[in-house]
């Protein structure tokens, strides 16, 4: 009788383990050294208030993301605010999604050429590791997607409520953590049809009821979301253009951050898709894909557009899929044709399992070079075309700061660059400079930014020095504000004393007793 292998080797022979460790190495890297852009900077602002105060913001603006911010406020709450701390969920929700990737590709394609590729290749897409190192929810939705895809291909298989209800849990959280994932249920759908095609001469009937239902009862906690949401929309998103044919035509490009990779996952999916062994299943995959994006696309052609290569980073996992499917498809011709079928991954010994570490380390490499290596900026022209050197304003402002400073950040139109709280993030607590030309702070606003006072000449304070922030780079600060503001500033303090332009954010200082 052979004797059962021990534990440890059983483990380094699970499928979704290498892939889940290659990314958390991936996701980890140098994760605290690139600053928060100002998405993050919302995610903290809105995590770290109080419970009832983040409850209140939720009912004026960003419904949409209300689960990922209490998820983020219990978080902050046990391991701190800091950079790495904010940012350590997306890297393990990402590689969570990298070891589903591969339970689904051995689900559907069967074997672990396919299941081991498939988790492997989500790990080198370099959005996969951009938003493993982003606290905002994207990772997570992915996550959860990603994971209801291997549950939803499980309960296909043997379907009954101790495998809805876990597809349910999956579907509820992608949705709450953002709405758009739950568009996901198109190329759902369309694999069940498929699923129910293919096994029509014995066929579970079950299922022409279990699915539909599991997807209302996903759909329960998602619903008020997306009605408070709905009424916030118009603030949000309509700064997205609407989306051209041409746009969807290329969008692969855009979701895949390089034409390169995406072409490389294309030709990839081929022989899924062309050989034959699982045809069925790859097409099954593509529609997973390509139909969510496409359901997008045609919601986007209305008023409003939803149509963000970031809100549609949940389809990575079904091409990761796809493209292991092609692999598995590769690797399965050629043991055919050559007679060898030997197993590719048998249980590791010592020897495997530290060929296996290299191979997969030597994978990471174009992953790991597509983080950003700048330390004071992410991701310039991904976003908004401007460096948000939030870090280096707070550095300048403690080191001259002096009690009774006040400051002044762009705010109204201009609150979109989150200024305001992306350098209050990085000042220490014993500086505290009073806010000039605000009506109310953020939390008493419930709202993202503080807002301005209609009379500037009220809230200028009583000191005699002003920290000044405008964006963009510039010699003349003043001239980049609206004009009642500069017109006081001017009167109160005269010209800056010190003008420094710091990439895309100019910090100057105005002292009128110099």
């Amino acid at each position: 009788m052979k004797a059962a292998a021990h534990p440890v080797v059983r483990l380094l022979g699970q499928v979704w383990l290498w892939p889940a460790v290659v990314m958390l190495g991936v996701g980890g890297y140098r994760l605290g050294t690139p600053e928060p852009w100002r998405d993050e900077i919302a995610t903290w602002t809105v995590a770290t208030r109080s419970l009832g105060d983040l409850l209140r913001l939720l009912q004026h603006i960003d419904a949409s993301n209300g689960a990922y911010y209490l998820l983020m406020h219990g978080w902050t709450a046990v391991f701190g605010d800091s950079v790495i701390a904010l940012r350590f969920p997306s890297v393990l929700a990402m590689a969570g999604a990298a070891a589903f990737v591969a339970l689904a590709a051995e689900r559907l394609f069967g074997g672990r050429v396919a299941a081991v590729s498939a988790g492997l290749l989500f790990t080198v897409v370099p959005p996969v590791s951009r938003y493993a190192q982003e606290a905002r929810s994207y990772a997570l939705v992915t996550c959860a997607i990603a994971a209801a895809t291997w549950l939803l291909l499980r309960a296909l298989d043997n379907p009954g409520w101790r495998r809805w209800a876990p597809y349910c849990l999956a579907m509820a959280a992608a949705g709450a953590g953002h709405l758009i994932s739950f568009s996901t249920v198109a190329g759902q759908a369309a694999l069940v049809l498929v699923h129910l095609w293919r096994t029509r001469a014995a066929v579970d009937r079950r299922l022409l009821w279990q699915y539909p239902l599991a997807v209302a009862v996903a759909a329960l906690p998602v619903v008020p979301v997306m009605l408070l949401g709905s009424r916030q929309s118009d603030r949000q998103l309509g700064w997205i253009a609407t989306p051209s044919f041409r746009g969807l035509v290329r969008f692969g490009e855009h979701l895949f951050g390089s034409d390169h990779v995406y072409y490389a996952f294309v030709l990839l999916a081929l022989p899924a898709l062309a050989l034959p062994g699982r045809r069925w299943q790859a097409w099954q995959a593509l529609l997973l894909a390509e139909l969510p994006v496409v359901g997008v696309w045609l919601m986007s052609r209305g008023s409003t557009s939803y149509f963000l290569d970031r809100y549609l980073l949940f389809t990575v996992p079904a091409w990761a899929v796809l493209a292991g499917g092609g692999v598995g498809a590769v690797y399965a011709a050629v043991a055919a044709r050559t007679g060898t079928g030997r197993a590719v991954f048998p249980t590791p010994g010592p020897a495997r399992v530290t060929a296996g570490v290299l191979a997969l380390a030597l994978l990471a490499v174009p992953a790991v070079a597509a983080l950003p290596d700048q330390p004071q900026v992410r991701y310039v022209g991904s976003h908004n075309g401007s460096q948000e050197p939030f870090r280096a304003a707070a550095e300048l402002i403690t080191a001259g700061f002096r009690p009774g400073d006040g400051m002044a950040a762009p705010l109204g139109n201009q609150s979109w660059a989150m200024v305001w709280p992306g350098v209050s993030y990085f000042l220490p607590e014993r500086v505290h400079p009073y806010p000039v030309f605000v009506a109310q702070s953020a939390v008493e606003a419930e709202d993202l930014s503080p807002v301005p006072c209609e009379r500037p000449e009220a809230c200028t304070g009583q000191g005699s020095r002003l920290w000044l922030l405008v964006l963009g780079d510039t010699q003349d600060p003043l001239a980049a504000l609206p004009p009642e503001w500069a017109k006081v500033l001017l009167a109160r303090y005269g010209t800056p004393d010190q003008v420094r332009p710091l990439g895309g954010v100019t910090l100057a200082l105005l002292d009128r007793d110099s």
